[in-house]
């Protein structure tokens, strides 16, 4: 019988889960706010961006990274030939994801009732969308599909989730279901409540992870310990953001994953910034993809988190979610 080894989806194709090294799970490459590329003052000089990436991937690769998670979803800049080319320039591993939300960001054909009576698109649209940006490749709109996603990135509406939302979260959590790749979730209101969605279509709460609990009202809501607690993967996912009262500071979010690995929960913790290589139509957002390592981790050592735990977090946690099951 042949046994092959865990693989996880790159736009460059499968790659073995062990080559993965130092992963950044949440971060952007390109991000275009969707109709920004039709407006008469917005450049999308792809030359211009492909040496604007290239420099900061080679910094994350020569400071130690391996992998990038492109986070964005569909419709926000997601360029693949572009990806292709500096992942083979710089030698860093990007994964893509497929998804998108919330509802706001969605395109009107996705809001669009097609339905007599109307009704929101059904969970079961959303997950066959995104589960043929796994089986069957990602879309360039209009031209072909190319590599498989390896994630699906969905987000609540920060106001309260939504019929549409709802949707998409469940469309989400079928589509990991099908197809062996995991779901990023970025809760609106309630992390713990909006999680239970997800696992609600079966899905297996360590192929979850619930972004922006870094949020400040999230750990004062001892969200971050309640989604460990339920088995999913906590993203500590805006390091290196100090300037902004809704979240956290890095001294604060050392002291969360501090309290969590002393809790027993050093395999749940994923950690990236949130970083933008070059954003198109939204402020930009200059933060070295290695923070966290460079920074960051140093700064979880201080704070008593053991070198093999941070290792942990940085390397094997991330091939845990990531890998095709």
């Amino acid at each position: 019988m042949k046994v092959t080894s865990p693989t996880v989806n790159t736009v460059l194709g499968p790659v073995p889960a062990d080559d993965l090294g130092v992963v950044s799970v949440h971060e952007a490459l390109l991000s275009v706010v969707p109709g920004a590329e039709h407006a008469y003052d917005i450049t999308l000089d792809r030359a211009e961006i492909f040496e604007i990436l290239a420099k900061k991937l080679t910094d994350f690769r020569n400071a130690g990274g391996q992998t990038i998670v492109d986070s964005t979803g569909m419709f926000h800049g997601r360029d693949l030939r572009l990806y292709e080319a500096l992942s083979r320039s710089t030698g860093v591993h990007i994964v893509a994801s497929t998804g998108m939300g919330p509802e706001e960001n969605l395109g009107g054909y996705f809001l669009t009732p097609q339905t007599n009576p109307p009704t929101p698109w059904p969970a079961e649209r959303f997950a066959d969308l995104f589960g043929k940006e796994v089986t069957e490749g990602m879309v360039v709109p209009r031209v072909e599909r190319r590599g498989a996603a390896g994630l699906v990135a969905t987000t609540a509406t920060r106001g309260g989730m939504t019929p549409t939302d709802e949707s998409l979260f469940r469309g989400a959590a079928r589509a990991a279901l099908a197809t062996g790749v995991p779901v990023s979730i970025r809760y609106g209101v309630d992390a713990v409540t909006e999680l239970q969605l997800v696992l609600d279509e079966g899905l297996p709460a360590d192929r979850v992870v619930v972004g922006d609990l870094d949020r400040t009202e999230a750990v004062a809501a001892g969200w971050p310990t309640a989604v460990a607690e339920r088995g999913a993967f906590v993203a500590v996912d805006h390091v290196g953001r100090n300037d902004d009262d809704a979240f956290i500071r890095d001294a604060e979010r050392a002291a969360l994953v501090a309290e969590l690995v002393a809790a027993g929960q050093v395999d749940r913790v994923l950690l990236s910034s949130n970083a933008v290589g070059v954003a198109k139509g939204h402020p930009a957002y200059e933060l070295p993809y290695a923070h966290v390592q460079t920074a960051f981790a140093p700064l979880l050592a201080s704070h008593g988190v053991a070198d093999g735990d941070i290792q942990q977090i940085l390397v094997a946690n991330p091939r845990a979610l990531l890998t095709v099951r």
